[in-house]
């Protein structure tokens, strides 16, 4: 019960001096099991300079919920933060060593715009509980052509978008997603043949090999869609088509070969 009312040392130590100032029978030496060390050790004062950094920092982590310390440790040196590199990194996330290697993400590792577009669909609900799904189509050069919003989306949806797509800038030489209804229907073939696109699908089961989608897919879920509850579907499409206006760059997936 203790643990749960004082979590982290700061609290701790007030907790200790409350006890032992109110019934005099607790000091730090004999709550062992609350890491006496971290009691007794008195944390340095920040300086004003280290505290308004610490504020830019939770400011930039709740922007940017998905960019680790070191695009934020750039970022700040950008605005003319002084920024020191910690003397001991990171450990690494568990369950990974050290030039540990992953499953290669697919064969293909384009070096020129439209020459493979990634497609994939997600899901989210507004306020009234109805779901919204979204088609999301990244240029894996890297772009984000589009983002479509609505309640629902036919492979006459995927096809009318491809169209509307090849149009404002030409039919791409690959497209890849999975064996999802909409993209193994016959609308979609006939449009990819009629336009000279080859398709990739990715294995069953096997969503790293369209990593790019899952990593644009997971960003978007995490800045966007997980902080902002929509109304509507109109709120929806307004505030996906000002995010695509500033999308990011698909990071590339962990040793993507050619």
């Amino acid at each position: 019960m203790l643990k749960e009312l004082a979590p982290t040392p700061n609290r701790r130590r007030r907790a200790v001096v409350v006890l032992a100032d109110r019934f005099g029978v607790l000091s730090v030496e004999r709550v062992e099991w609350w890491a006496s060390t971290a009691q007794r050790l008195v944390p340095p004062t920040a300086t004003e300079e280290e505290q308004r950094l610490r504020e830019w920092l939770r400011a930039f982590s709740r922007q940017r919920p998905r960019w680790g310390w070191r695009r934020a440790a750039k970022q700040a040196r950008r605005e003319g933060w002084v920024v020191q590199r910690q003397a001991h990194p990171a450990p690494l996330a568990p369950g990974r060593t050290e030039g540990e290697h992953r499953d290669r993400v697919g064969a293909m590792s384009p070096i020129a715009p439209d020459a493979l577009w990634a497609m994939d669909f997600q899901f989210d609900t507004t306020a009234d509980g109805r779901t919204l799904k979204l088609l999301n189509i990244v240029d894996v050069h890297p772009g984000c052509p589009a983002i479509v919003v609505d309640r629902s989306i036919d492979a006459d949806k995927v096809v009318a978008t491809l169209e509307r797509l090849a149009m404002e800038r030409g039919a791409p030489a690959f497209v890849r997603f999975d064996h999802g209804p909409e993209f193994i229907a016959a609308a979609v073939a006939d449009w990819c043949r009629f336009n000279g696109v080859n398709t990739v699908f990715i294995d069953p089961g096997s969503p790293w090999q369209n990593a790019w989608i899952e990593s644009f897919n997971g960003r978007l879920r995490d800045e966007l869609l997980n902080g902002w509850q929509f109304d509507s579907q109109l709120e929806a499409k307004v505030g996906l088509e000002n995010r695509l206006q500033r999308a990011p760059t698909p990071q590339r997936p962990w040793r993507a070969h050619a």
